[in-house]
């Protein structure tokens, strides 16, 4: 399909190795699989994190412990593929990159970062990120998990927490508790006595995802667990902030897989004699499909180079996470009509990213939370409450 605006001749050639490299991995290991993932409600995480780390992609943006070291964009191309085959390819990478490895790399201890960085880029182990709770989700400094240190030094933890990516398969966790001085981070290994994972199923979307819930009860650890570097919100805030902007770009690979079905589909589908897209319907949605994607696509490039230049605010990034989302969300359900009966089936991949970007729109800060940090920015008055 023509990139109408050209956008990929902006890349670097190293760039253009990345992206050709990646869709090369989701063509041949991913896409042929991945509906019947979906339908089973199954993602083999296990398998496929070594070849993830393998090729770079475990916390690729990230400085050394084995991480690639590569730069914002291109760590927005790879999003860009890997959700171009499934929201939750993209989920688990950006999950452990972005919310397992970069609150260790940033806020950790040395030994906390040699003893985990390099196995998590690796894919050896895999992590996921415990700050949503079932009653807290939106409104995370009113969460309940709470970790108090005893005369002995070591912390005990209760709580549990909800909706998290990798959950069940995770060899470690990275989870925010309330402490008496402020919300701190703990590195909370899965072999740890009174830390449980139950895998959440009957999902309709991201299916081709693990998401589970976490439970700790009387969990005991030592002094050393604790993220040093950072009390309060920030820590968490500033880990979504780095995982939202890999969305942005990589929801723009889910409405390009859309648009491209619905291209395809249009060339090929006879009705009254002749291909649906010669008739003038179906070309207006194509066309204002391809303003949104090419819209959204500028988006990511442009916050991309802020990033690069260290001027990026999380503000921008709520502005590329909401307007993006929202466009790839309505690429889809376009292409899904352009299908017809056809477009609620598994054979093609639409009704799949339909539904999974359902969910992105939600997770990792909804709609309505990316409207008010914008409404914030233009009036200073914050809303929220």
């Amino acid at each position: 399909m023509e990139d109408l605006l050209e956008l990929d001749d902006q890349l670097t050639p190293e760039h253009r190795m990345i992206r050709d490299t990646v869709r090369r991995f989701v063509s041949e290991r991913v896409l042929p699989h991945v509906g019947e993932w979906f339908e089973r409600g199954v993602f083999p995480g296990r398998e496929l994190a070594p070849e993830l780390g393998s090729l770079g992609l475990l916390g690729m943006h990230l400085e050394g412990y084995g991480c690639a070291g590569l730069d914002a964009i291109s760590y927005g191309v790879a999003c860009r593929e890997l959700e171009a085959g499934d929201s939750g390819l993209r989920s688990f990478v950006s999950v452990q990159g972005s919310l397992a490895m970069f609150p260790i790399w940033k806020y950790g201890s040395e030994e906390q970062k040699q003893e985990w960085l390099p196995r998590l880029a690796s894919g050896e182990a895999i992590g996921c990120f415990g700050l949503t709770e079932p009653d807290h989700g939106s409104d995370p400094g009113s969460m309940r998990t709470y970790a108090k240190q005893d005369p002995s030094g070591d912390w005990i933890l209760n709580g549990s927490k909800m909706w998290i990516t990798n959950g069940s398969i995770a060899d470690v966790a990275v989870v925010w508790a309330q402490t008496d001085s402020g919300i701190r981070g703990f590195i909370v290994p899965a072999s740890t006595p009174g830390f449980s994972a139950q895998e959440i199923h009957r999902k309709l979307s991201l299916r081709a995802s693990v998401t589970s819930s976490l439970h700790f009860d009387d969990v005991r650890l030592p002094a050393s667990a604790v993220l040093p570097g950072v009390t309060g919100l920030k820590g968490p805030l500033s880990c979504l902030t780095e995982a939202r902007y890999g969305i942005l770009w990589g929801v723009v690979g889910a409405a390009r897989a859309c648009l491209e079905a619905a291209v395809d589909y249009a060339r090929t589908r006879i009705q009254f004699g002749k291909p649906i897209g010669a008739f003038q319907l179906t070309q207006r949605k194509l066309a204002w499909m391809a303003v949104a994607l090419g819209q959204a696509g500028l988006t990511a490039l442009h916050l991309g180079r802020l990033k690069e230049a260290g001027r990026l605010k999380p503000r921008q990034v709520s502005f590329g996470k909401l307007a993006n989302v929202r466009a790839a969300l309505d690429i889809a359900r376009e292409a899904r009509s352009i299908l017809g009966a056809n477009g609620i089936t598994l054979e093609y991949p639409v009704i799949r990213h339909m539904t999974n970007l359902e969910s992105v729109l939600t997770y990792e800060g909804t709609e309505e939370v990316h409207t008010l940090v914008l409404g914030e920015a233009l009036t200073g008055v914050a809303a929220y409450r």
